[in-house]
């Protein structure tokens, strides 16, 4: 069958749009240095702004759309690559009190949070139950992605292998989360297909207990197994191609096999990374940084296309309640749930304040909601509304913690030299 002339305009100007992409990573992070502007707001400019102003492009259709499961997809990649870098980057083992804050800000702030708004939703948005809860699941997750200055410095970069507290704990919360909001996404789910007295036990049983123990035990065995397999064939590393294919590879295989076990992927991903023998910890900057550069290409392509999305009309269910619920999501409930979630915590007060406030909403949220848009069991009316505040929150902290990161980052490390 032929493809019209507009399906060909419209792939070529995509492919024109990724070439713009690709270069400006190359380039435009100096440029920009020292300016009120970032790579993501530029990019959800150029997105809106080539839908807006080229007829031949249309940016993606979704909440419900045609472009949904492409959404998914695309966004999907995105989240366990991403996933991966932040695995890599992270020095500091696993335990009950070196990763104390990261344990209460996910034990308390993240369910605070989806409760929250999730009654937001409902109050404000007059959301039924499902879509309310999907709506404070799926803005659950935070991406430091989007402000490159609060992630942990990846290994082999000039900064000093202890980062603050601050970067470390945003990090390492953002690598969990991302794998945490799954079973509060199924719960919601579960409500608008059979109802909480029917669905409630299966839910515990199978998407809590379950997946989350598979992906757990999952993600520990085969990132042993592939780290004995890398040092075995350590050659590798000197091959710049053979060690993209190996990160690829066993990136997609950890993810691929966790799901058939019907386990949490993201999760046995983030584990993986995090599960290296010492043997190996020469080629870790090598690792960190093919994972960082796949991670690089494929978030700038989903940051054109939210843009693209918003010239769609993503935001048309949006109203003033839904801009107050994005905006209250970002500037004050984030920032109070991740305080009240460190209370006698340990830190100083200002590094609280400034791991509640940057919670950052990025990529993690476009999967979680395409994913719930292609089961189709929360009604098409509701999940285009939630779709508008997610969109609404997403580009709220894109320019507000975009803005404000860098210096909440750098007058942290000034009052505190000895971590800068």
């Amino acid at each position: 069958m032929l493809r019209s002339e507009e399906d060909i305009a419209l792939e070529i100007g995509w492919l024109f749009l990724a070439g713009v992409a690709l270069l400006g990573m190359a380039v435009l992070p100096r440029l920009l240095a020292g300016r009120p502007l970032t790579l993501p707001i530029l990019y959800v400019a150029i997105g809106w702004a080539a839908v807006e102003f080229v007829e031949p492009i249309r940016g993606p259709r979704v909440g419900p759309g045609p472009d949904d499961g492409l959404v998914l997809a695309v966004s999907e990649l995105v989240v366990i690559i991403s996933l991966v870098a932040v695995g890599l980057s992270l020095e500091r083992r696993p335990g009950l009190v070196s990763w104390g804050a990261v344990w209460r800000l996910l034990a308390v702030a993240m369910p605070l949070g989806i409760g929250l708004m999730a009654l937001a939703g409902q109050l404000v948005l007059g959301l039924g139950g499902a879509a309310a809860i999907l709506l404070g699941a799926v803005l659950a997750p935070t991406d430091p992605v989007l402000a490159d200055d609060i992630q942990v410095p990846g290994p082999g970069d000039e900064e000093p292998p202890e980062p603050d507290e601050v970067r470390f704990t945003l990090t390492a919360e953002a690598g969990l989360n991302d794998s945490l909001a799954f079973p509060f996404t199924h719960l919601a789910l579960v409500l608008a297909a059979v109802g909480w007295s029917d669905g409630w036990v299966e839910w515990v049983a199978v998407d809590v207990v379950q997946r989350l123990a598979i992906g757990t035990v999952a993600g520990l065995v085969l990132g042993r197994l592939l780290t004995s397999m890398l040092r075995r064939f350590a050659h590798v590393a000197r091959e710049g191609a053979g060690l993209a294919a190996f990160v690829a590879g066993a990136t997609l295989t950890v993810y691929a096999v966790t799901e058939l076990l019907h386990g949490y992927g993201f999760l046995a991903v983030f584990l993986a990374a995090l599960s290296r023998h010492d043997e190996i910890e020469e080629l870790r900057p090598l690792l960190h940084a093919v994972a960082d550069q796949f991670e690089t290409v494929l978030v700038a392509v989903i940051l054109i296309g939210i843009g693209a999305a918003v010239a769609e009309g993503v935001l048309d269910p949006l109203g003033w309640e839904g801009a107050l619920v994005a905006a209250g999501g970002v500037l004050v409930l984030r920032p109070v749930v991740g305080v009240v979630s460190l209370w006698r915590s340990p830190l100083p007060m200002r590094e609280r304040a400034a791991i509640g406030f940057l919670g950052i909403k990025g990529l993690g949220t476009v999967f979680y909601l395409a994913y719930a848009t292609v089961d189709g069991a929360i009604p098409g009316n509701e999940i285009g509304l939630v779709w508008a505040v997610a969109v609404a929150t997403i580009l709220t902290s894109v320019v507000v913690h975009g803005l404000t990161a860098t210096p909440i980052v750098d007058r942290h490390n000034q009052r505190d030299p000895q971590r800068a």
